[in-house]
């Protein structure tokens, strides 16, 4: 019989200095055992409970791989990576390591996929309701035994903004991008609005003297979103999904699943936007509701017209586009010209601006951030956080509250990247998507990345892949829970008490 064993020195401070095995945990005829030991060491931090401490001193604790079997000794400098895991400062994300801090590892990740190799792309639409149709775009349709994933597009854009995935993740799952109604290739496709015979017609759509009867109560808003995604979800894929959002997209894909768990496998939150709306809801604050004489419906008042064409004007400039574009993303060296000339395709749609109008009129949806967490967390529904960590919108810290509410979410912050993780770094988003749904998948025995076994607080770790002939690096902050490893290793455990 083999026998493997980790003996791990963990002090008080929990930065500590491992060595990653390369070994196999478990086969046959092998048992795998742990010893643990609990130190003390110096540390230069205070609040240590709620660990909000603004310095941080380093302390390193040892640990041996050993291969007992005809009582061999094996290197650790074969057997083992080591690197260097860091709690940094709790308090709005920002980190103050140590200066005695080592260099960061690396770990090569897969490049996106050639042309030739890529899972290829359907544009597709589908009648929801009278005059309501959805665009979407689905791929890997011929993996029919794979987990299913559906990808939210934030505001402004489509599901355009997810071709790297799909076109990546195509490859090994079942993936699908809707259009929100009022964005994208979702917009109406005639006036849902009635004009007098006496008035002079316009090319502007939704400011004529009624509502049509399809359009009576439609208005653009995160409850008629999540509505969209229930029947997407009921009549188009049919079975539980993992839900990955982007800003708004985060949001509704949030709301979704504290409202209907039972059609969600799992929630990944790129960057999501923590509020939406600025109006009442009229179930919420049903008495304030009433003081707002306009929510979002069809027609517009006629008094907003002048407002809304102004404003319209001035966001579907394409040198705003341009400049918003900049700031949101934290490499300038991306290649946007895509998802602008998309951007700018549908701001010259006539039902465009009136859309927009009625989203930012749109009243709140019927449960808070905090009460969609909070259900979530009720539900036990997995959740995983990716944070561009260059946002100038959503910083972090908004990615580390909703760590704080639902304490088992892995956390990673990636930089540099910004308010658009998945598009500016998708070989990092894809790659860890992957992992987390084959996390999820395996009930927990295939390790969480970055994690691999050791650290069950922080990792940072340099992930590099190949882009167009030149080499990138991007950096992967990992905050993880306390259970994260001893919930691993259980599932590893019992799976092998099992085959045996």
């Amino acid at each position: 019989m083999e026998i493997v064993s980790c003996h791990v020195n963990f002090s008080y401070v929990k930065n500590l200095r491992f060595h990653r095995s390369k070994l196999p945990l478990l086969g046959e005829n092998r048992l795998f055992y742990f010893v643990i030991e609990s130190g003390s060491a110096s540390s230069r931090y205070s609040h240590l409970d709620s660990l909000r401490s603004k310095n941080i001193d380093q302390h390193r604790a040892s640990s041996r791989v050993c291969s007992v079997n005809n009582h061999e000794h094996v290197s650790s400098s074969v057997v083992s990576e080591t690197y260097n895991a860091y709690i940094l400062d709790g308090e709005e994300g920002v980190a103050h390591v140590s200066n005695s801090a080592q260099s960061i590892p690396k770990v090569t990740i897969p490049s996106l996929p050639e042309e030739d190799d890529a899972a290829s792309i359907s544009s597709r639409f589908r009648e929801w309701k009278p005059k309501l149709t959805v665009h979407y775009e689905t791929s890997g349709s011929e993996n029919a035994d794979s987990p299913p994933v559906l990808f939210l597009p934030g505001f402004g854009v489509g599901s355009y903004h997810y071709e790297k995935q799909m076109k990546d993740l195509g490859r090994d799952y079942r993936t699908w991008a809707l259009d929100f109604l009022g964005q994208g290739m979702s917009l109406p496709f005639e006036d849902p609005t009635l004009q007098s015979q006496d008035k002079e017609e316009t090319d502007v759509w939704g400011f004529g003297d009624e509502s049509k009867t399809w359009a009576k109560e439609l208005v653009f808003s995160v409850d008629l979103w999540r509505d969209q995604v229930r029947y997407f979800i009921e009549e188009v894929i049919k079975e539980p999904v993992y839900l990955v959002g982007n800003s708004l997209g985060g949001y509704v894909a949030l709301y979704f699943a504290a409202c209907h768990p039972e059609l969600v496998k799992g929630v990944t939150l790129l960057n999501a936007t923590p509020f939406w709306g600025f109006l009442p809801n009229r179930e919420r604050s049903p008495r304030l509701s009433r003081l707002i004489p306009w929510a979002g419906t069809f027609p517009l008042p006629s008094g907003l017209r002048k407002f809304v064409e102004i404003l319209w004007e001035k966001i579907s400039d394409p040198r705003s586009v341009e400049e918003i574009l900049k700031q949101v993303y934290a490499d300038h060296s991306t290649k946007v010209d895509g998802v602008f000339s998309r951007i700018i395709e549908t701001t010259q749609h006539p039902a465009a601006a009136a859309s927009f109008a009625s989203i930012m009129f749109a009243p709140q949806g019927r449960l808070s951030f905090i009460e969609t967490l909070t259900r979530c967390k009720m539900n036990n529904t997995r959740i995983c956080l990716m944070y561009g960590k260059d946002d100038p919108w959503v910083r972090p810290v908004w990615g580390l509250q909703v760590k704080r509410e639902v304490p088992d979410a892995p956390y990673y912050e990636i930089s540099p990247a910004g308010h658009c993780p998945h598009d500016e770094v998708p070989e990092v988003v894809n790659y860890l998507l992957r992992g987390w749904i084959e996390n999820v998948e395996s009930d927990g025995s295939v390790m969480l990345p970055l994690l691999d076994g050791s650290d069950d607080y922080d990792v940072i770790k340099l992930l590099e892949f190949t882009r167009e002939g030149s080499k990138k690096w991007v950096s992967v902050e990992f905050r993880g829970s306390k259970l994260s490893v001893w919930n691993w290793l259980s599932s590893v455990l019992t799976d092998s008490v099992k085959s045996r």
